[in-house]
């Protein structure tokens, strides 16, 4: 494999492509916004750089990582692409229209991989030409600090496929566990129902954020309180999981909290958006 493409240039996205380009592979990092390419691989510039202000990283491999990084914002310029991730956001419909297009333009043998956190593999696969070479590549956030890979394999999701996937995240540095398709997979049929229980407990009036997320780090020795890591999240990609959870398995535990339906009509979004259940300058 040479050529990684990553679709969407956000916080998953960007950091896709910066562990892609640290293992070696030419990333093409496409957002419909060229701009915002521009802006994720610049992202992934003054990261690096810090990192070598602070004496973990060589100057010289800072550059040649930022070097590997084409930004753009069209599919076409992954025509050569041997392996495509998708990191759009979390909608059906624009991940199914994402993957028709994209089929018709990269080459037969590519395999093409969604980071979707819900959404069904075997509903992406079937838009394409190509269903045994589509499965979920599940990344967790932040990527270049976080060590697992869910993979999910669709109805249609070859060994093949499987194998090259598994190699891909190896190659990155990542672990990878092999989830069955069910909503939610693995990590968030187990994680979302915790943070939106913690929002309920929050517009309960049970207790304050600051001492909901305190007492969960300190009490079940988790490294981020549930509120604060909802934010990371994005409470808009938290509510979608709830949403899709709630959906598919019909079960009322998975019902989202009113309170984070009103946070996200609002924009208080988390980190990305300057505020969420905590202010970000």
């Amino acid at each position: 494999m040479q050529t990684l493409g990553v679709i969407g240039a956000g916080q998953m996205g960007s950091g896709i492509a910066r562990v892609a380009a640290q293992a070696g592979l030419a990333v093409v990092l496409v957002d419909r916004d060229g701009g915002c390419a521009e802006q994720g691989r610049d992202k992934i510039d003054k990261q690096l750089r810090r990192q070598v202000a602070k004496g973990k990283l060589d100057g010289s491999e800072a550059q040649a990582t930022v070097a590997r990084i084409t930004p753009g914002g069209k599919l076409s310029l992954l025509s050569q692409a041997d392996f495509v991730v998708e990191a759009a956001p979390e909608a059906h419909d624009l991940k199914a229209a994402v993957f028709a297009e994209l089929d018709a333009i990269v080459p037969p043998h590519a395999v093409l991989a969604s980071n979707t956190s819900s959404i069904s593999i075997t509903a992406l696969a079937a838009v394409t030409r190509r269903p045994a070479q589509v499965i979920g590549m599940h990344f967790m956030n932040p990527v270049p600090a976080m060590k697992l890979v869910e993979i999910i394999r669709g109805l249609q999701t070859s060994d093949e496929s499987y194998q090259t996937t598994r190699a891909l995240a190896e190659r990155l540095g990542k672990d990878t566990v092999l989830a069955k398709e069910a909503p939610g997979f693995i990590v968030n049929r187990i994680l979302i129902p915790m943070l939106n229980e913690a929002i309920f407990v929050l517009e309960n009036g049970l207790a304050s954020e600051e001492d909901i997320d305190s007492a969960m780090k300190l009490g079940t020795n988790q490294p981020m309180g549930p509120l604060a890591l909802s934010d990371l999240i994005g409470l808009d990609t938290v509510l979608a999981i709830c949403e899709c959870l709630h959906k598919e398995l019909g079960d009322d535990k998975y019902r989202p909290a009113p309170l984070l339906r009103r946070y996200v009509a609002a924009g208080w979004l988390g980190r990305k958006a300057g505020r969420g259940f905590y202010s970000y300058g």
